[in-house]
């Protein structure tokens, strides 16, 4: 069981914690793709992938600000959507803290959804324990399990056991640079998967959409969802706060 102690609200709620950004504008990608959305990204990161376009969500680089839970939850009331992305950086990375301003995220009663989209190298064990027992965490949360894939240099600290605490309305993200990713990507889905809705997503320069849709379409992946991120259609690719 989790030993973490986030019992207390009154206290919990005064927690600080290492901010990016929190603005509103449409989920670029995944099953909420096109919904208005909050992004609470926090800062820090325990992987340094090649392609990462959110390399200022961790060291070198410095947090924007630092708010309490407290604070954040502030913040995300002044907009009007239903779904909240947490993301980073790698959201689940400051342990007890992420769980905490999740469970405060879930007592919003506007927000229908929070999708956290964590790496594949933050042990699920701890927040699953929390998403059974309480009802906010059924109702609300969902994980977006982004696994890495060999283009991304990061394959090996990837934990193969968290796959075991996906339910149906989880994700698997699987972002893919060139055929290596691919296959690997397809051998993944087949040996571990059991819940959750794949989604394959290309690395623009390296993996043209339409070779990654002939890729699918010819292997006959029925189940697998091809992902575009959104924002890089509607914006220029290194905008922020987009």
């Amino acid at each position: 069981m989790s030993s973490w102690d986030i019992s207390n609200k009154e206290e919990y709620l005064q927690w600080e914690l290492p901010m990016v950004e929190i603005f509103e504008t449409v989920e670029g990608e995944g099953s909420a793709a096109g919904y208005p959305t909050v992004f609470v990204r926090v800062f820090h990161c325990n992987l340094r992938c090649t392609w990462c376009d959110t390399s200022y969500s961790y060291a070198p680089a410095k947090p924007e600000f630092h708010a309490t839970i407290e604070q954040i939850i502030e913040r995300v009331k002044q907009y009007k959507s239903k779904r909240i992305c947490f993301t980073g950086g790698e959201p689940l990375i400051h342990g007890k803290k992420s769980a905490a301003l999740l469970m405060a995220l879930t007592e919003l009663e506007h927000i229908s959804d929070i999708h956290v989209e964590t790496n594949g190298a933050i042990n699920l064990q701890p927040f699953e324990e929390i998403r059974q027992k309480d009802n906010g965490w059924q109702d609300k949360v969902r994980f977006i399990l982004d696994y890495k894939l060999p283009g991304s240099a990061e394959e090996q600290k990837m934990i193969m056991d968290n796959f075991i605490y996906l339910y149906d309305g989880d994700e698997i993200k699987f972002v893919i640079a060139d055929d290596v990713d691919f296959e690997r990507a397809v051998e993944v889905v087949e040996t571990f998967v059991q819940k959750g809705q794949v989604l394959f997503s290309p690395v623009w320069e390296t993996m043209p959409p339409e070779k990654l849709v002939q890729k699918v379409i010819a292997l006959g992946l029925a189940d697998v969802k091809v992902s575009l991120q959104l924002h890089k259609i509607i914006w220029d690719p290194d905008k922020r706060g987009v």
